[in-house]
């Protein structure tokens, strides 16, 4: 991953080694923590091999800032559609090969329309260091859970749903935030 500072001193290539989608993140300070929320989304590709790079280079890329002296390395969690078929599988592997943590309560809740108890999905993810380490996270969890929309919206008008919203569920993650002295 490039950090661009000045755009003027760029070299010859030095963006040729982007991920797919670019990932975004946001820090917030609260109760004098500070934690960072990072946003990912990997390409489906053709085969699920194709991803493994992507998502190994991911959990590469976020161990190493949430390692990285003097950076916003509190409480770094990774969440979004990582594209995951299974628990376990290669592509689950990549992305847990550096110590990411997903959320143990998530496993198993529906994460699509097309879910069902024999074939679940992985693909949405919230995910953390744990420690002790460097950048491990320090807030508690409280909460989490997922919200099948479709079992609470009035029909939406003709044709496939899910291109009006989504295949995908919502899930969420409550954490608790300790008040330090």
């Amino acid at each position: 991953m490039v950090w661009i500072e000045d755009a003027a001193n760029v070299s010859a290539g030095a963006l040729d080694r982007q991920f797919a989608r670019t990932p975004y993140a946001v820090s917030f300070l609260s109760s004098v923590q500070t934690f960072i929320l990072v946003t990912l989304h990997v390409n489906y590709g053709k085969q699920a091999a194709d991803r493994v790079p992507e998502l190994k280079a991911i959990a590469d890329w976020l161990a190493a800032w949430a390692e990285r002296e003097f950076s916003w390395d509190q409480n770094l969690i990774a969440l979004g559609d990582f594209n995951i078929d299974r628990q376990d599988d290669p592509l689950y592997q990549a992305f847990t090969s550096t110590g990411l943590t997903p959320a143990a309560p998530l496993v198993g809740l529906r994460r699509t329309i097309f879910d069902t108890p024999q074939a679940p999905h992985y693909y949405d993810q919230i995910a953390w260091f744990t420690g002790p380490r460097e950048g491990a996270l320090t807030l508690g969890r409280i909460d989490s859970g997922t919200f099948a929309w479709e079992e609470h919206l009035s029909p939406i008008g003709p044709g496939d749903p899910t291109f009006r919203v989504s295949d995908h569920f919502p899930i969420w993650l409550e954490l608790g935030v300790a008040r330090r002295a």
